[in-house]
Parts: structure tokens; C-alpha cells; sequence
């Protein structure tokens, strides 16, 4: 397996995402993602970054990203693992690199919004060091957002 940096607009990021989206469609009885478009220009150095993981065959089997959320942190964004790659530790991998992207980036934290069925999810946020906090618009109109913070160690070191 191997993982980095890649387009938002990929292909393959693109199909990872929507694979996301459809879950989560089907998760929440179509409760739709109500936070603002994501463009790809959005994970794009120094403001964020779109990982991908691959598998020995090259297919897109993880993905994620972090785009500014404010001056000193980015918020997470479209962590996915297809389904006949879980239990891999793919999801917490794409995190550590995201954080380690944060800090190359030299955001101080992260920040996610996930839904409260999302229970695979709230389990690596918080065993990673995640923090419940108050949810901020649109996310704390919705009684279904879990949102998190996590702060970063302050030294700034590259992400691979």
C-alpha cells in the first residue's frame, strides 16, 4: 500500500468521495451533507491537502483531507475507507498523515463534524485524541453532528 497527496478532482478521489456521500445517504435516510461545497481548490497547499490510499494493484481503497477552517486550524474532511478495505487500520492511517500535513502546514489543530451513527468513525477520532466540543454552523442546527477538535504539537515537521 501506498498513500499520499492527490487532486480533489481526480478521478479517483471523485469516485471515493461520492462512494462517501452514497453511505452516508443511506446511513442517515437521506440526510444529505449540509456543509458548504468542497472545491478542489480548497485542498491545495498552504490551505489544505487531499490524501489517497492505494492498494498493491493502484486502486483508491482510502481517502481524506483538510482544508482551512480558520487562521490556525483545518477541518477534516471526506475520511472514507471502502468497505473491502476496513479493518486495516486505512482509516487512522489517512488521519496521522492529515495531521501530519496540519503541521507541516503549521496549523496548530484540527477540527471534523461526523453524524451520531457514525460509530466506527467516533471510535478513531476519539482514540486518536479528538474532543467533543460545540458544534458551529450549519452543524449546531442538526441534531444528528458530532463535532470534534483535536490540538496539534507545535513542531513543524514534513508529513512523509
Amino acid at each position: 500500500m501506498r498513500s499520499g497527496p492527490e487532486p480533489f478532482d481526480s478521478v479517483d478521489a471523485q469516485a471515493l468521495c461520492a462512494a462517501q456521500q452514497a453511505e452516508m445517504l443511506a446511513l442517515y435516510e437521506g440526510e444529505a451533507d449540509i456543509g458548504p461545497t468542497r472545491e478542489a481548490s480548497m485542498f491545495v497547499p498552504p490551505d489544505g491537502v487531499f490524501v489517497l490510499v492505494r492498494d498493491d494493484a493502484e486502486r483508491a481503497v482510502a481517502c481524506g483531507g483538510i482544508a482551512r477552517f480558520d487562521a490556525v486550524r483545518a477541518e477534516v474532511k471526506r475520511m472514507y475507507v471502502v468497505p473491502d478495505a476496513r479493518g486495516r487500520g486505512l482509516g487512522r492511517r489517512v488521519l496521522a498523515e492529515l495531521e501530519a500535513h496540519a503541521r507541516h502546514l503549521g496549523y496548530a489543530g484540527l477540527v471534523l463534524e461526523t453524524g451520531d451513527r457514525s460509530a466506527a468513525a467516533l471510535a478513531i477520532y476519539e482514540s486518536s485524541g479528538f474532543v467533543r466540543v460545540d458544534c458551529w454552523p450549519p452543524y449546531d442546527a442538526r441534531s444528528l453532528s458530532i463535532c470534534l477538535a483535536k490540538r496539534l504539537s507545535s513542531r513543524r515537521s514534513s508529513p512523509t
